[in-house]
């Protein structure tokens, strides 16, 4: 399952690096969404936009993992 989550990482770096960038520091570091946000230089609303954004995109390419 880690490889999974690993390799999904991976490819959400291609398609958008600071979304990858934002899930490491949350889920990988433990960062809340607000000290991520300050990390990246963004605001806390397009923090929880990417946030959202890249849970999802990871979760259908765990799920799917050929599309």
């Amino acid at each position: 399952e880690l490889l999974a989550v690993h390799e999904a990482l991976d490819a959400l770096a291609a398609h958008d690096a600071r979304k990858a960038e934002l899930v490491k520091l949350r889920y990988f570091v433990g960062l809340t969404l607000e000290e991520t946000a300050a990390a990246l230089d963004l605001s806390e609303r397009t923090a929880k936009r990417d946030w959202a954004y890249a849970r999802a995109w990871l979760y259908r390419k765990i799920a799917r993992p050929k599309d």
